[in-house]
Parts: C-alpha cells; sequence; structure tokens
C-alpha cells in the first residue's frame, strides 16, 4: 500500500478485506456494496473503510 504507518503500533504492512454483510441502501434492498476494511497486520487496527459500489446508493 502507500508507505503509510499504523496510527496505534507504527507498522507499515497493511491488508484489506470485506465484510460477508454488504450495506445496503435500505432494509428492502436485494443487492448492497461490499464494505472494504484496509487494517494493519500487525495489530489490527482499521485504517478506512470505504464502499465498493456506491452506485446503488445514489437516487433515480
Amino acid at each position: 500500500m502507500d508507505n503509510k504507518k499504523c496510527h496505534k503500533c507504527g507498522a507499515s504492512e497493511f491488508a484489506e478485506g470485506t465484510d460477508f454483510m454488504p450495506i445496503k441502501p435500505n432494509k428492502m434492498a436485494l443487492s448492497g456494496g461490499n464494505k472494504i476494511y484496509s487494517f494493519c497486520l500487525e495489530c489490527g487496527e482499521v485504517d478506512s473503510i470505504r464502499i465498493e459500489n456506491t452506485a446503488i446508493f445514489r437516487k433515480k
């Protein structure tokens, strides 16, 4: 990743992973966007969370 350091432990190795439950625009929606977590491999501190597909949240 981008030569960043963990705010908690100072390590510089990060990985990305996803949650098993996608975020949905409402509780009746069938599809959702995956949450992508960037986290420190040393201590597990989450550096960032982003949504993979934001288009489903735009009103038509």
